[in-house]
């Protein structure tokens, strides 16, 4: 499989655009940060205490 070019990306971004509306990306974005968060402090071994997290 070859690179993506800028014309692939943009191809790709209205795609997300058009399934998910525009009002529902940032929330989409919101969770996904959350998970990566919840992800690196998972892979390092680190582990919240349950007054922390929200």
């Amino acid at each position: 499989m070859g690179k993506l070019g800028v014309m692939e990306i943009v191809l790709i971004l209205a795609i997300v655009l058009l399934l998910f509306g525009g009002k529902k990306i940032p929330e989409l974005m919101k969770g996904l940060g959350k998970g990566m968060k919840e992800f690196k402090d998972a892979s390092r071994g680190e582990e919240t205490k349950p007054e922390e997290k929200k």
